[in-house]
Formats: C-alpha cells, structure tokens, sequence
C-alpha cells in the first residue's frame, strides 16, 4: 500500500484530461466541495450524477453547474445516506443496467451537538459517513465493474487521524463527543478504502481516499453558539481554503493517471490544509488486516450489506 510523502509537481483542475463518454456519481453534489468536484467534471465532459437528499436542493445545483457550463451533462439521483432503503432505492437501477466509471463517496456530517440516531437506529455521523457509503458502493459495484477502467473515491478528512478516531464504540453509545464521532467516521473511511484497494488490487476497479484539507462548506452549519461560530469565522479567514480548492484532492484522486489504488491523497500546503494535491501518509494502522477485517466484518453486520468482493 502506498505511503509515499514526496511532493506533486503543481496540479490543478485546468488539467484534467477530458472525460467525454465517462459517467461519475458524487454524493453530496449539491454544495460545497460536492458541487465543485461537480462543476469540474462536467467542464471536462462527464457525465455526472449529482445525489443529495432533496430534489430541490439538486435542481439548484444543476441550474448553478449549468450557468458555468451550458453543455453540461447532468442527472440527479435523491438520496439519503442516513436511510438504507433510500440507498437500495437509488443504487438498484444504476445497479441493474448502468456503467459508472467514477463514484465519489464525499457526502458527510460533522459536529452534530447531541448523539442522534438515523432511521436504522445508527449513530447519525458514523452511520452516514461510513456506513452510508459502505452499502451504498456495495450495491454500486455491478455498474462499476461494468467500466473498462473505474474508480473509487472515497472523501475522509484529516481527523481520521487524530487518536480520537481509533475504532472502538463506533456507535458512541458509551460516550457521545461530536467531533471524536467524526473522527472515528472519517478514519473509517480511511480503513474502508484500504480494504477495497487490498481486495480489488489486478482488477479494472481502484480505490482512492483523500482529505480535502480545510474549507469552510456545509459542514460546519453544526457549530453552536457566539465563540464557535467567532471562531469558525477566523478560522474561514486565516487557516481554510475555498469549497474550490477543497476539491481539488478529490478531482485529483479521481482523474489523475499518477494516482495509485490504495493512495491518501491530501494539499500539500502548511499543515494539509489547503495546496496542491499530492499523496500524503497513511494513518498506522489504518492497512492493517485486523483493523481492516473487524471494521469490514461489522459494516456488513449493522448495514445488512454483503460486499461483493
């Protein structure tokens, strides 16, 4: 599994090569960094599927693609990662008949207050960001082994490696913190993403996880209270970049023909948080088979879901 540290040479969107006759699929494509990776990939000629949770919300986001890029091509896809029949409702056509060459797991949830269950009793922030995405690409995989050369992209966040987010109590059920949730969420991701590419390693089908750095975008909409929302507005000025430069990891992940299946891709600016993409090291731990197997053994128990792998 590739750690490698070593710098990219400057990247940006402006050169990805075109992706006419190629079909992606981002979840949360709706705003933030999900609408960006959206809007470049469609300049670029995808054709992509935007997924969120409301129709009204997706019709905004193709009216805004669709004034930047007139000729874009569009589809939208509601769906809820926080609901399992939601998911098996939205994945089973795509499933059925459909070819995706590209899927950006990068919807998520982040500092919720208080400790919240979803319809299927998860934890919200665990059961969306992980779980949500575990059974969503695992009813995906017929439309992407259909792809003569398909990509994963999984989004994880740079608290997926903090010590918080070790995988113990995934439900937070002994003890509630929002951000240590997150943190086990997004170091999930991280482990998830390192199981497939172990497992899909000489097939047509890779796997990339990536940190976007830091942005402000939808998911600090949690933040409670006049001193976290004074200093969410200093941290927006000084330390974080655009929801556009955000996106760059994953665009990078997803198009750029010097990323490896198993890579963390993450900006290379001070402290990862904003800059151009390149690889960065992978949590200790995070390829390991135990920490891989009982992440992967329980994903299938709670969501019900059998990986075809």
């Amino acid at each position: 599994m590739t750690t490698s540290t070593s710098s990219s040479t400057q990247w940006s969107p402006d050169q990805i090569a075109d992706q006419t006759g190629r079909t992606a699929l981002i979840t949360g494509a709706n705003s933030g960094i999900g609408l960006e990776t959206a809007r470049w990939l469609a300049t670029h000629g995808a054709r992509v599927i935007l997924a969120g949770r409301t129709q009204a919300k997706l019709d905004e986001a193709v009216a805004s693609i669709t004034r930047a890029v007139p000729a874009a091509l569009l589809d939208t896809l509601v769906l809820d990662l926080s609901d399992l029949s939601s998911i098996r409702d939205a994945a089973a056509p795509i499933a059925a008949s459909g070819t995706l060459d590209l899927l950006v797991n990068n919807a998520g949830v982040m500092n919720l207050p208080e400790r919240r269950t979803a319809k299927d009793g998860f934890e919200m922030t665990f059961g969306t960001n992980h779980l949500g995405h575990f059974a969503l690409t695992a009813q995906l995989m017929p439309a992407i082994r259909r792809s003569a050369r398909a990509r994963i992209v999984t989004v994880s966040a740079i608290a997926g490696t903090w010590p918080s987010g070790r995988l113990v109590d995934l439900q937070s059920e002994r003890r509630y913190r929002p951000m240590g949730a997150y943190a086990k969420s997004k170091r999930a991701n991280i482990v998830f993403t390192e199981h497939l590419a172990q497992h899909l390693a000489g097939t047509n089908i890779e796997a990339v996880v990536v940190h976007p750095g830091s942005a402000m975008t939808g998911l600090q909409q949690h933040s409670q209270g006049a001193i976290a929302k004074r200093l969410s507005r200093v941290m927006e000025r000084f330390l974080m970049g655009s929801a556009d430069g955000a996106a760059w990891p994953s665009l990078y992940a997803a198009t750029s023909d010097s990323v490896r299946s198993g890579q963390f891709i993450g900006p290379a600016g001070r402290v990862q948080t904003s800059g151009t993409p390149r690889p960065v090291r992978i949590p200790r731990g995070a390829d390991s088979a135990a920490e891989t197997d009982r992440l992967w053994s329980e994903s299938e128990r709670l969501t019900g879901v059998a990986f075809p792998l």
